[in-house]
């Protein structure tokens, strides 16, 4: 689900650095771009990449 978000959050920034528009510097492509990559590299980590195996009582 993170790695989703980044590639949203890759191609706003790239549509934002295509189209050259000018932005508050919250929504400028770079911190886009960095925002997208440590949301890619959480799910890289294991962090939001799915259901975590509940353990079960018997």
């Amino acid at each position: 689900m993170l790695a989703i978000v980044g590639a949203v959050l890759f191609v706003i920034a790239f549509i934002i650095n295509a189209a050259d528009i000018s932005a508050h510097e919250i929504f400028m492509p770079t911190s886009l771009m960095l925002l997208g990559l440590a949301l890619v590299a959480l799910h890289v980590g294991g962090i939001g990449s799915g259901w975590g195996g509940g353990r079960t009582r018997r």
